[in-house]
């Protein structure tokens, strides 16, 4: 933001420039908020050991909705927070049971590091409709000491897993074995993976057209933005306080919020500087991404989501253990009203007229610089109180 952009958003140039010069409002993210990923596997119980790398599972806006009772022995069951959902962005929760099957691929690689096989269980009261999710337990999982079981690669790589949104390599190709890889990695999993890389401009430009169009009605939609607004955390002491959510450390938004300039009790226009310059940003990192991939199942029932979760995050392992950066693009396969066009366009792109196929995830892939991990609350607040 230039200083004719200060005196637009702060009606008063000279003072706000000259508080930005005087603070520096240099901001980290604190050591609290990560420190789950410093430090796993120092847990005694065998449970806990497990469960902390499964709280390092990626999840929609990082609400880190699991929730585990450990109550019977030898036993974890899996809830959902029904407290951290996204109703405007991710009506049916499809989103969110994805993300709990990521929670449970974790799990199970640490289990199997442990030497233990974990028999998952879904929904064993009942599977949840297509439109709602309520308290019934996600999955059950009985822990088995058994000596056949084969530790997976992909464990070394959950610490060092990072959703990373930076601006990628533009010409940098991803080779056709990491593809191959990441097909392979999710080979047990009945779903269709696709890609396309750099080889096929003519495709990267369309899919990089729908994900603009897709993050710009997003940004134009209230209702939207302000659930984004509910676990937005900019500066330190926010992060701090929650550990989740969407995380903003960047100087000038952070001294908007102290200063009071930063207003997420109302949703900006689309023609705000709030909004435009996070069109044009995103176009920016769009524009550098050299490949996307996708998922795509036969079927969209819970427990069809709850694989995808656990493929995806497979995927993702296999990406970093190779130095690829992934983002998923979530915003044209959510089912809001306003996002119809975008979900249609991606679906026709990608060769889907049968109804019943759904496209599970949709991500840029490429090479960035690394990032630092996401703040994790920890496992003792994903804990069902006894």
């Amino acid at each position: 933001m230039d200083r004719r952009q200060f005196i637009q958003v702060a009606g008063g140039g000279i003072i706000f420039s000259a508080a930005v010069a005087s603070t520096g409002c240099t901001q980290h993210m604190p050591a609290a908020a990560v420190a789950p990923w410093n430090a796993p596997g120092q847990e005694t119980d065998v449970r806990r050991w497990i469960l902390s790398y499964a709280i390092l599972a990626p999840h929609s806006h990082n609400l880190q909705s699991w929730l585990v009772d450990l109550r019977t022995p030898d036993e974890i069951l899996l809830r959902c927070d029904l407290a951290r959902l996204l109703p405007e962005a991710d009506p049916f929760s499809r989103q969110i049971m994805m993300s709990h099957g990521a929670f449970l691929e974790l799990l199970d690689l640490a289990a199997r590091e442990r030497g233990m096989r974990a028999d998952i269980f879904l929904f064993p009261e009942g599977s949840f409709g297509p439109n709602d999710i309520d308290q019934r337990p996600v999955a059950r999982i009985r822990l088995v000491t058994d000596f056949k079981v084969t530790r997976d690669s992909l464990f070394a790589q959950i610490l060092h897993r990072r959703t990373n949104r930076s601006k990628y390599d533009a010409a940098r190709l991803v080779p056709r074995e990491a593809w191959q890889t990441m097909t392979e990695i999710i080979k047990s999993y009945p779903m269709h993976f696709g890609f396309v890389g750099l080889d096929q401009p003519d495709l990267i430009r369309r899919h990089r057209a729908i994900a603009a169009e897709a993050w710009r009605i997003e940004l134009s939609t209230p209702r939207v933005v302000m659930e984004t607004y509910k676990v937005l955390r900019i500066g330190e002491a926010e992060i701090e306080q929650h550990r989740d959510g969407l995380v903003v450390l960047d100087r000038i938004p952070v001294l908007m919020s102290k200063l009071g300039l930063f207003d997420r009790t109302k949703s900006p226009a689309p023609d705000d500087y709030a909004t435009t310059s996070q069109v044009k940003d995103f176009n920016i990192r769009l524009d550098s991404t050299p490949g996307f991939l996708w998922m795509v199942t036969d079927s969209n029932d819970r427990s069809t989501q709850i694989n995808a979760g656990r493929a995806y995050v497979r995927v993702q392992l296999a990406a970093t253990a190779v130095g690829i950066a992934l983002q998923p693009l979530s915003q044209a396969l959510q089912e809001y009203p306003e996002q119809a066009k975008p979900y249609a366009d991606i679906r026709s792109l990608l060769g889907l007229s049968q109804p019943n196929r759904v496209v599970q995830m949709w991500a840029r892939v490429g090479f960035a610089p690394s990032v630092g991990p996401a703040p994790r609350r920890g496992l003792d607040a994903q804990l069902v109180r006894i």
